[in-house]
């Protein structure tokens, strides 16, 4: 039995792009090559990827085997199916699986369709203009002030994690736990004045009843929820403090789901470093745990929610076609789901219509805008689960039309997002820079200053 590879011959391109040359040249999906193979589909990607570096003699040979790929191309000996009289065995490195649940992955055209464009621009023509003719949705504050909202939630969070706050009262569990709920309440909300003054102090009471009678994960889900605020803040470093607590605290409880969600935050963390390979191997390797086969729906979406990050880092590599078939992926499991979204407070929730929102991100990641607008068409903003997701659609069309060079429509797609939720565009860092961009690139407007003014960039 081999025992090492062979001295692999000189070739242009490592063994997993290899693999996946041959997988796309024969038509085969990641989950039709994994059957084939006996990997599951994320595996297969994080082969063909070289994360982990596809090295194992016996799953090399797997892949020649399925791909008809002549051993020697892959480094390896020619060997037959006996050996000494014995039959080759597999290894560990890629267990055998039951076949997938999950088929039909491939993505279908993304032509301009310009009945669903009419409709887009209708949409947010509409929206704009109840931006601008109506107030925004009251906030209780002016625009400065909600721009100090978001340094005010990172401050109050730092020093929650620091155990800098005095005389913290222990709620009951059912206190606790209904805290949280109002707390995610007011995430989903974007009412970020309220969060910033429940969300440390959630964070300090759930320390001290940490391990306590009632205790349900309430502090493992406080970080997460902590985590993803500061992810969208672009506080990076306080970011890995959080996530790296809510994975401690999570394995302590032995929740899957909140084990698999801090392993999700990792991965964006790692992702907004530019970790690529290592944002790519928390997600996949995360994705492929058994535990999240169980057939229950919470997990297949948090399984979900994995291929979908992982897809965003692929787009943010500079692989389009890996972001496109692990989202085709996502949306597969997705469709298997239903309609309805599910883990609301993981992520945002995950549905057909989230992958398709989280789609629109990823080609604009991916240097595609005319490719993230026409995901933006397949997506009606009133079915999205909450006002942050709405938000997040509005802000994400109007970085596609940025890149495109159509400033009015970012314009009009930045008002429509700052009336659904004008905390989180006064807040955010990624709205400001959008804005900046306009200021700099050309003709400005009234409008444009007036909206600048609101989200404290300097005209």
């Amino acid at each position: 039995m081999d025992t090492a590879r062979s001295p692999a011959p000189a070739v242009d391109v490592s063994p997993g792009e290899l693999v996946r040359q041959a997988r796309k040249k024969q038509g085969l999906t990641l989950a039709q090559l994994g059957e084939l193979a006996g990997c599951s589909a994320a595996q297969v990607s994080r082969y063909e990827r070289g994360v982990p570096p596809l090295t194992d003699v016996t799953v090399l040979r797997r892949f020649a085997d399925a791909l008809g790929i002549p051993p020697q191309a892959l480094g390896l000996a020619p060997q037959p199916d006996v050996r000494h009289g014995r039959a080759i065995g597999s290894t560990t490195a890629c267990p055998r699986l039951a076949g997938p649940r999950v088929a039909g992955t491939a993505r279908g055209g993304d032509g301009e369709d310009p009945v669903r464009r009419r409709k887009l621009l209708a949409n947010l023509a509409v929206t704009a203009a109840a931006a601008v003719g109506a107030p925004l949705l009251p906030t209780g504050k002016t625009p400065s002030e909600d721009v100090a909202v978001g340094e005010s939630l990172v401050a109050r969070v730092r020093d929650a994690m620091l155990g800098l706050h005095v005389d913290v009262t222990v709620p009951p569990a059912a206190v606790l736990r209904a805290d949280l709920a109002r707390a995610f309440t007011d995430f989903h909300a974007c009412t970020y004045g309220s969060l910033s003054v429940r969300l440390p102090r959630l964070i300090c009471a759930a320390h001290a009843r940490a391990g306590g009678a009632g205790d349900d994960g309430v502090l493992a889900r406080s970080y997460l929820l902590a985590t993803r605020m500061l992810i969208k803040l672009e506080e990076q470093q306080l970011g890995w403090m959080a996530a790296d607590r809510a994975r401690q605290v999570a394995e302590a409880t032995g929740d899957t789901l909140l084990v698999a969600e801090a392993a999700r935050q990792l991965a964006v963390l790692a992702r907004k470093a530019d970790w690529h390979e290592q944002a790519l191997s928390i997600a996949l390797a995360a994705a492929d745990h058994p535990a999240l086969r169980g057939g229950e729906p919470a997990l297949t979406a948090q399984r979900g929610l994995l291929i979908q990050s992982a897809a965003y880092t692929a787009a943010k590599s500079g692989d389009a076609a890996g972001m496109r078939e692990l989202t085709g992926e996502a949306a597969a499991i997705a469709r298997e789901l239903g309609p309805a979204a599910v883990l609301r407070d993981h992520g945002g929730g995950f549905s057909p219509t989230t992958v398709q929102l989280h789609l629109v991100s990823a080609e604009n990641s991916a240097g595609d805008p005319s490719a993230a607008l026409a995901a933006a068409k397949a997506v009606v903003p009133g079915s999205l689960p909450s006002t942050e997701r709405r938000a997040r659609y509005y802000t994400d069309v109007a970085t596609a039309f940025a890149r495109s060079g159509r400033r009015d429509e970012c314009i009009r797609s930045l008002l429509a997002a700052e009336h659904h939720a004008p905390e989180e565009t006064h807040a955010r860092p990624a709205v400001k820079s959008l804005v900046s961009g306009l200021l700099v690139s050309g003709r400005t407007t009234t409008g444009l200053r007036a909206l600048a003014a609101r989200v404290g960039v300097l005209a």
